[in-house]
């Protein structure tokens, strides 16, 4: 496995590869687990190369205590990667390798994408992610780009950004990975104690019910009876819960035939952010 800290190497090795060679890339922040494990894994069986980025993006951050408290786990990370595949390339570069030491971040019109839900809570969020993931593209210039769809809303304005900057590749969203009792797996969980990472397994059962209601019963209804279940727990704080079209990610008004929904759910669990999603 190569690594790669700057992106000079990066280019450099691709610049030798044969031209036929289809690449793949996986951009993550580390800390990584079987979710990110699965990314790769389809990347490596659908690509002939595959990049991996490990790199925490400062600008996707509102909150600098969560940029500090992120895991940095990168050891553990190599070996992980190893598993799937010795000829990853890992691409690990400095904050002010990426942007070329202006750290800042662009300004999109994602066209109300980003402005509901985590772009409702998280302030500039969306541009941070866009900055780096565009950053990506255009330097590893890959064929396919891999997205887990546990940020569903993310995945949906990448495909915005690809659309917008016209830049060739193909978008990929592979399904939520979850922990044994359900809880959406994050690298966030690792922040989690034991008895909360097993309390947390009911945001994903609270999202199954709501599943089975939608089919029967007002997405109003559905949102109120959610919010309700959040009221009588514990250490587990309900931030929002919404249904959206998947499309547009508008909050829903009324049901309409042949609009596909989602709902999008954000929970703090002792003050640990977690965000999950289910198809309606």
């Amino acid at each position: 496995m190569l690594v790669f800290k700057t992106k000079k190497e990066l280019l450099d090795h691709i610049s030798i590869l044969p031209k036929t060679n289809k690449l793949g890339l996986v951009p993550t922040m580390g800390a990584l687990h079987t979710g990110h494990v699965s990314l790769v894994q389809k990347a490596v069986n659908e690509n002939q190369t595959v990049v991996v980025s490990i790199f925490v993006n400062p600008t996707q951050f509102d909150n600098k205590e969560d940029l500090a408290k992120y895991p940095h786990t990168f050891d553990a990370d190599l070996e992980l990667l190893s598993s799937v595949s010795e000829d990853i390339l890992v691409f690990s570069p400095s904050a002010d390798e990426v942007y070329d030491k202006k750290i800042k971040a662009k300004k999109y019109d994602f066209e109300g994408l980003d402005t509901v839900m985590e772009g409702a809570f998280r302030d500039d969020h969306f541009n941070g992610v866009g900055t780096i993931v565009e950053a990506l593209l255009l330097l590893v210039k890959p064929n396919r780009a891999y997205f887990g769809e546990k940020d569903f809303q993310q995945l949906q304005i990448i495909r915005k950004l690809v659309k917008q900057q016209q830049i060739p590749v193909e978008i990929v969203g592979c399904p939520i990975v979850r922990e044994p009792h359900g809880l959406a797996m994050s690298s966030r969980n690792e922040r989690l104690s034991p008895e909360l990472r097993q309390k947390g397994a009911f945001i994903y059962d609270t999202l199954l019910t709501a599943k089975e209601k939608f089919g029967m019963k007002s997405a109003n209804y559905v949102i109120d009876w959610v919010k309700g279940q959040f009221k009588e727990q514990e250490k587990l704080e309900l931030e929002y819960i919404e249904i959206a079209d998947v499309e547009t990610l508008s909050p829903i008004t009324t049901k309409k035939e042949n609009i596909k929904y989602r709902a999008f759910i954000a929970v703090y669990a002792d003050g640990v952010r977690l965000i999950d999603n289910i198809a309606l």
